[in-house]
């Protein structure tokens, strides 16, 4: 291309050559020329403008400083303040540095944000079959829907367990996990189902669901203890804990109802 200027090996590029190369837009160039931010110093001999290499390393160090969100003002302050070359880089490091730490914090800000969404937000089914391993069956819980899901103890365990956490959740398997432990060292160390230990183990069976799930008093706990015989599923989930946990579960429940009915 020739220029009105004597021709050499200095670089000369066009408005909408300059834009893809640095990736800005003709209007944002044409802007920057007619406030004399980044002026194109040559010209062809039919007068568009061209940039040179002084032009693209001064449009190079706006567009570095435009990234960091400095406003032009700032802009044409540090690229028209005295000092030398290196000088005027130490005032850009110093720039970028700054803008690093409040990237830093702001990084930091979303990290929290985030985990309070993660940790406030309700489980999902993933979640629980992460938690509950095949302790979580999704068939079994819509059959369970089918079955009870016109119950008021079913849509008031559904209203409250919508919203429950991860944590929540956690919550609820730590319980359950101690309750079922007491249940299988009574039976273990003995004790019969109509003991004080295995009666007070099953009373806090009914107070773990009835505090996380629906309400629990003791006539609907003993069909819960006879349903845990009755099904083959909930029977092989107690004797996987301990041979003979499901028919000892369902005594000391009969036999817990029975203590406090006569109270």
């Amino acid at each position: 291309m020739t220029t009105t200027r004597q021709q050499t090996d200095t670089v000369e590029l066009t408005v909408g050559q300059v834009a893809e190369t640095f990736g800005v837009t003709v209007r944002t160039l044409h802007h920057y020329d007619a406030i004399g931010l980044v002026v194109p110093s040559a010209r062809t001999h039919s007068g568009y403008r061209l940039y040179t290499d002084a032009d693209l390393t001064r449009l190079s160090t706006v567009v570095t400083y435009r990234r960091l969100d400095l406003p032009l003002d700032g802009v044409r302050a540090l690229l028209d303040g005295d000092g030398s070359a290196a000088e005027h880089l130490r005032r850009q490091r110093a720039v970028v540095v700054s803008r690093l730490g409040e990237l830093e914090e702001l990084v930091t800000a979303i990290d929290r944000a985030l985990e309070r969404e993660m940790t406030e937000r309700p489980a999902t089914t993933e979640d629980l079959k992460e938690l509950f391993g095949d302790g979580f069956n999704e068939e079994y819980q819509q059959e369970a829907e089918e079955r009870w899901g016109q119950t008021e103890a079913w849509k008031q365990s559904k209203r409250r367990t919508d919203s429950y956490t991860t944590a929540d959740w956690e919550a609820v398997k730590a319980e359950q996990e101690a309750v079922e432990a007491e249940l299988v060292a009574a039976l273990r160390a003995g004790e019969p189902p109509t003991s004080e230990r295995a009666m007070d183990a099953a009373e806090a069976h009914r107070v773990q669901i009835e505090r996380w799930f629906y309400d629990l008093d003791h006539a609907f706990h003993r069909g819960l203890g006879d349903m845990y015989l009755a099904d083959p599923r909930f029977t092989k989930t107690y004797e996987d804990r301990a041979p003979g946990l499901a028919q000892y579960v369902r005594d000391a429940i009969h036999a817990n109802a029975d203590r406090h009915e006569k109270a």
